[in-house]
């Protein structure tokens, strides 16, 4: 068997460029299909692979990018604070969060840590429900690092208000500061006035029946998103679409955070249709 870059392309060869994604765990990652399908969609003579590291062994890894010339590096749980440090330069949303995903090399032997989450939330958003953040509403679940990814991008985009909803109030805080002015500590009592609600946090994973707020407190006219996403909707998206509420699922998000990222490192437009649909299909989702 002749193995193909981007899984569909000329032969891997010496010419052929390597980006991977690393984290602990990472075999289950979507982002091998994602990224190879948007490769041979593109023609480009690249390949994508999944490379476990070990927690503490982050810095490292950055460092072997540097002497493997490594094309990119997508950085995912339990690194992604700890390369923000290893990397040369970082973007403003990098040095805001403190926690990158992307790493582009530089051609110098230099490395610059981004952050796509929230810029891929934003063109998600755009993208499955038509909707940009300018003037809108926003009540999100969770303080975690994507919760704090989001927060920060949709304010950056004009949001009107931010509202940050977490168990504990201290995180929450730090979240809803991102946002500036924008930016509060609310409750579940905020979700009726809300434009956008947003699940950033884990609850519903796995089929699980828990959810972010009771879905009676949520109405039409509102965009519902959950950054959880799988084969099956979780209970929160299934109650609000049957309700009649435009819902959605973290497919997009994951999808056009990869997007970007293939930009940072090719310098190519991504092709995203293509992207999409390789990671419907690893995935095992049908659409929404």
């Amino acid at each position: 068997m002749v193995l193909t870059a981007g899984g569909g392309g000329a032969p891997i060869s010496g010419a052929t460029v390597t980006a991977a994604v690393i984290g602990d765990p990472v075999r289950h990652s979507l982002s091998p299909a994602i990224h190879n399908a948007g490769f041979a969609a593109a023609g480009l003579d690249w390949v994508y692979v999944a490379l476990p590291v070990p927690d503490g062994k982050g810095a490292a890894a950055v460092e072997a990018m540097r002497i493997l010339r490594l094309g990119g590096l997508s950085v995912t749980m339990p690194h992604k604070e700890v390369v923000v440090a290893a990397a040369d330069e970082r973007s403003d949303a990098v040095e805001r969060l403190g926690a990158a995903n992307c790493l582009v090399p530089l051609g110098d032997g230099r490395i610059r840590a981004e952050n796509t989450d929230g810029p891929g939330f934003v063109a998600g958003l755009a993208a499955d429900a038509g909707v940009e953040p300018a003037g809108r509403r926003f009540v999100v679940f969770g303080a975690g690092g994507a919760s704090r990814a989001i927060v920060a991008a949709v304010a950056d985009a004009g949001a009107d208000e931010v509202v940050v909803v977490n168990r504990t109030n201290d995180r929450a805080l730090v979240a809803a500061e991102l946002a500036g002015s924008a930016g509060r500590v609310g409750s579940v009592d905020d979700v009726g006035a809300a434009d956008v609600v947003v699940n950033a946090t884990s609850l519903g994973m796995g089929g699980a029946p828990d959810m972010p707020c009771p879905s009676d407190l949520l109405h039409r006219g509102q965009v519902v998103v959950d950054a959880v996403y799988g084969p099956r909707p979780t209970r929160w998206l299934v109650e609000a679409r049957g309700a009649g509420i435009d819902a959605h699922d973290g497919l997009s998000m994951l999808v056009h955070q990869a997007a970007v990222a293939f930009r940072h490192w090719t310098g190519v437009a991504p092709p995203v249709d293509a992207m999409r649909a390789a990671a419907m299909a690893s995935s095992g989702i049908n659409g929404s």
